[in-house]
């Protein structure tokens, strides 16, 4: 049955056609990008009038932007349901990336509006995408803050300072947004298998970190002069 079949002749509560609009809408924004989405387009798909779309929505600016804060609510409370705080800090890290990584798989549409539209037209739509990706910053730097002081329970050094974690939650979150674009648009690997590489990639990195080991360009260059045997 059709949107327009579903809802013809019917009184439907104003939350079930505002659902109806909005799911419409977030999946002709991802499909045809902001510019080129038309309320027509939006109001066909959803089965309604243009006017109601308009009534209920204001504008298509006020329709993106709502569409954005929906998807990212969602997004956001999918990977904090995910974890468990009574796990280690890396099983909580696993939890919320696997949900992460499954989120923009189970609902492409969203994670388009999200991960391509919201950032490419500026504000205020970027600026609803960047305050959803600081909730998830903060939430990681937490857990990067609890392997930080479980590692200091096994041994009292090195501390990790708070602009390190801050900077690491940061670059975590960046590659997770990549991969997860990548991994969407190639389908070259799985959901959990894009969670292991993160994890390999960056939290037994982490791991060195925590127990003291620190790259420098100094070593590099150590390393370089060193002559190589047969050479």
């Amino acid at each position: 049955m059709s949107a327009v079949e579903s809802v013809k002749g019917k009184r439907l509560p104003r939350a079930v056609r505002e659902e109806q609009m909005m799911n419409a809408a977030v999946r002709t924004f991802a499909r045809r990008g902001y510019r080129a989405a038309s309320m027509d387009e939006i109001a066909q798909l959803a089965g309604v009038s243009k006017p109601l779309v308009y009534l209920y929505l204001n504008s298509k600016d006020q329709l993106f932007t709502a569409c954005i804060r929906r998807e990212a609510q969602a997004l956001l409370a999918a990977v904090q349901s995910a974890i468990q705080p009574g796990l280690p800090a890396d099983r909580q890290l696993w939890a919320g990336l696997t949900a992460f990584f499954a989120y923009t798989v189970d609902h492409p549409d969203g994670w388009a509006v999200l991960h391509r539209q919201a950032r490419t037209h500026g504000e205020p739509f970027a600026r609803e995408v960047a305050a959803m990706r600081d909730e998830i910053v903060a939430f990681v730097a937490v857990l990067i803050q609890a392997a930080a002081t479980e590692a200091g329970e096994a041994r009292p050094e090195p501390e990790l300072a708070e602009r390190d974690m801050a900077a690491l939650a940061q670059a975590l979150v960046g590659a997770a947004e990549s991969l997860a674009g990548w991994m969407n648009d190639t389908g070259s690997i799985t959901v959990k298998e894009a969670s292991a590489t993160l994890m390999n990639f960056a939290w037994v990195g982490l791991g060195q970190l925590l127990e003291g080991e620190r790259w420098s360009a100094r070593d590099a260059q150590e390393s370089a002069a060193v002559p190589v045997c047969g050479a």
